[in-house]
């Protein structure tokens, strides 16, 4: 995968139509079957390309929530450890299949309140696999930069 954005996005600084950066992600036959596993979904299109190309698609394709995993990374990775995503929701289009590469992109729909809402794309060369919205809130004060940090055994949180 390409570096994840890495736009550290205070609440304030944003206004409609800001865009985020686009993060391309390339598409495995270990990507779908691990996001497959992952979220027990054993259906055979997502592990088998036999079975897969027996009901007529090219190869093995990715799951909703793989790609809803991916739409909520792609979020978080812009919006920085501030962010709080609250609510995705998501429409499939094509399929995505591995050798895929695909580029999510988004932009700042409405910042009212104290809610942010985005709409975001994840797309590849047939076109849109995901469209969508996504709404999050930032934490009040400065967002924070940087890895998350582990607590230590014990430790309160701050």
């Amino acid at each position: 995968m390409t570096p994840s954005p890495s736009l550290s996005a205070s609440r304030p600084d944003l206004s409609v139509g800001t865009a985020l950066p686009e993060l391309a992600v390339p598409v495995t036959a270990t990507l779908v079957v691990a996001g497959a596993i992952a979220t027990r979904d054993f259906q055979t299109v997502h592990h088998d390309r036999d079975a897969a190309t027996a009901g007529g698609v090219p190869d093995i394709f990715m799951n909703i929530l793989t790609t809803n995993a991916l739409v909520n990374r792609y979020v978080c990775a812009w919006a920085g450890l501030s962010g709080r995503v609250t609510r995705i929701d998501i429409r499939l289009g094509a399929p995505c299949f591995p050798g895929d590469v695909l580029v999510f992109s988004g932009e700042v729909t409405d910042c009212s309140g104290d809610r942010v809402r985005l709409a975001v794309a994840g797309r590849h060369g047939r076109g849109a696999h995901v469209t969508g919205a996504v709404e999050l809130v930032f934490s009040d004060g400065e967002p924070r930069t940087g890895e998350p940090r582990v607590r230590e055994q014990g430790e309160e949180r701050s």
